[in-house]
């Protein structure tokens, strides 16, 4: 196949990421809304390495949604940036969470594993969605 007519699978993969991406982001930024409304919804341990306050988690994980939700939508439209910028938020989305782990461990993990993927995706096939777009 030339390069003016990517695989299916590249195509797929690259929809993938911007799909969960766009996923992802309206979690997280749910999940951050939660964290900063409800100071209690979240348990707190109190020998965790990372103390932070649960309104800080809040405001990291709204301002990481954010990122995610527009890099999504970005990777949609074929820019280079919107999977530039999807591999780097998607990276620290994936370290966030990772500390975040004790407070609320299953959605955490749901995460990493969504981040991981999301990180292949784009780094293994991002540009197909672009030329697929100029087809």
């Amino acid at each position: 196949m030339s390069d003016n007519y990517p695989s299916g699978w590249a195509i797929g993969w690259s929809a993938f990421a911007g799909s969960m991406l766009v996923v992802a982001g309206t979690l997280q930024f749910l999940d951050g809304l939660v964290a900063l409304f409800n100071d209690e919804f979240y348990v707190r341990l109190p020998n965790y390495t990372f103390r932070l306050d649960v309104t800080a988690w809040g405001w990291i994980h709204l301002v990481i949604g954010i990122v995610l939700f527009a890099s999504g939508l970005g990777i949609f439209k074929g820019h280079v940036a919107g999977r530039t910028v999807g591999v780097i938020v998607a990276s620290l989305s994936l370290v966030a969470n990772f500390m975040w782990l004790p407070y609320y461990p299953v959605w955490s993990i749901i995460i990493i594993a969504l981040c991981i993927a999301v990180i292949w995706a784009l780094t293994a096939h991002g540009r197909d969605i672009a030329v697929a777009g100029e087809v």
